[in-house]
């Protein structure tokens, strides 16, 4: 049955928190950052920005405080199909334009013969990274969810929350979203106990772990919206910023990760959505934001397979650690740049295009 409640108006998106669109920028520098890390200094105890895996929590709880104030009130009068419509639109597109990119870097990587061991079974690495269908297959590199584009894996998740979110957690009482919210705190506690850290979910041997660490987060970031969190004060982008920056910057320790891993996410990550929901900005300090904002998704989703391409030089020619700083400090520009021009001429199109679409499908249904 066509759903007959779309109206055009519902499609319109509310508008942002230019503070947590700065700080979503900030989380996906330090994700790029983390990520040549990992292969220029691969002891994380020796990484000065060992704990930016965690951004990924921050995102999930970003995420669901986003799609809680964008969606608790009108969900029910756009309907459970155009939600999930605009959803797809917002972040579909660049997962397939980041497997495209992955597929690509991996077929021509001139540093490394490893296309044909898996040249057999590339197509099918291509088509679950693009459906989203995980597929752990390539040993040699640490057993990924999707080897062509690793950071599909938090897309995963992102897409199971957003179909619990239409389906019963938009309708869902506040005592049992905060009952569920302590089971899932629990549970990523034990995992971190478990694990010695939270930076799993991505690999084939600790996907659960990406479950768990969805589950709170999300759910989380949900209750701070309907709890009414937004702390007004003074603090800008530039103190926020700072904090967040700070999370990513603490000391790797084998010893205590699974105590701080787990504070930082359950307690620090919402207390600073609710702080940057309050924030204040200025009119120059607003355009950083909404342009950080704008640029951290793309960056996110293309930069990986150019990390695979820096292992594999790295495996191959063995550089020393300047030239590895270079390449590092180089690399992470020209991946903002690129992700720059994606978003402009391929993801900013291919959203509107489909949005208008919707749009038109939708207009003959308005009053």
């Amino acid at each position: 049955m066509r759903d007959t409640t779309s109206r055009v108006p519902l499609l319109a998106s509310k508008q942002h928190f230019e503070v947590l669109d700065g700080l979503r920028g900030i989380a996906a520098v330090a994700v790029v950052v983390f990520h040549f890390m990992e292969i220029a200094v691969p002891d994380y105890n020796n990484s000065f920005i060992a704990h930016a895996y965690l951004a990924v929590d921050f995102f999930f709880c970003l995420s669901g405080f986003v799609i809680a104030y964008a969606y608790d009130r009108r969900i029910d009068k756009i309907g459970r199909t155009a939600f999930l419509k605009l959803r797809l639109i917002r972040l579909h597109p660049l997962v397939i334009i980041g497997s495209v990119i992955g597929v690509v870097v991996f077929i021509s990587d001139p540093f490394s013969t490893l296309f044909l061991v898996y040249a057999g079974k590339t197509l099918g690495m291509f088509l679950s990274s693009c459906l989203m269908i995980p597929y752990p297959l390539v040993h040699e590199r640490y057993f990924n969810l999707f080897h062509l584009n690793p950071p599909t894996w938090s897309l995963f998740w992102e897409y199971i929350a957003n179909i619990c979110y239409a389906f019963f957690l938009f309708r869902m009482r506040n005592k049992i979203t905060w009952v569920l919210t302590a089971l899932a705190a629990i549970a990523l506690c034990y995992e971190a106990k478990q694990s010695g850290y939270l930076g799993v979910g991505w690999g084939g041997d600790n996907i659960m772990g990406g479950a768990i660490r969805v589950s709170y987060s999300f759910l989380a970031g949900t209750l701070v919206y309907r709890s009414g969190w937004m702390i007004r004060s003074k603090a800008g982008f530039v103190s926020t910023g700072i904090l967040l920056l700070a999370v990513f910057l603490i000391p790797f320790s084998d010893k205590f990760n699974h105590i701080i891993d787990p504070l930082v996410v359950i307690f620090l990550f919402p207390l600073l959505v609710a702080i940057g929901a309050g924030a204040q900005v200025t009119p120059a300090m607003r355009k950083i934001c909404k342009w950080s904002g704008e640029l951290s998704y793309p960056l996110y989703m293309i930069h990986y397979p150019f990390i695979w391409l820096f292992m594999s030089y790295v495996e191959k020619e063995k550089p020393g650690s300047g030239e590895m700083t270079a390449i590092m400090i180089t690399g992470t520009a020209m991946l903002i740049l690129f992700a720059y021009l994606v978003l402009v001429y391929l993801d900013t199109p291919v959203r509107k295009f489909f949005k208008s679409r919707m749009e038109a499908q939708a207009a003959p249904l308005a009053p």
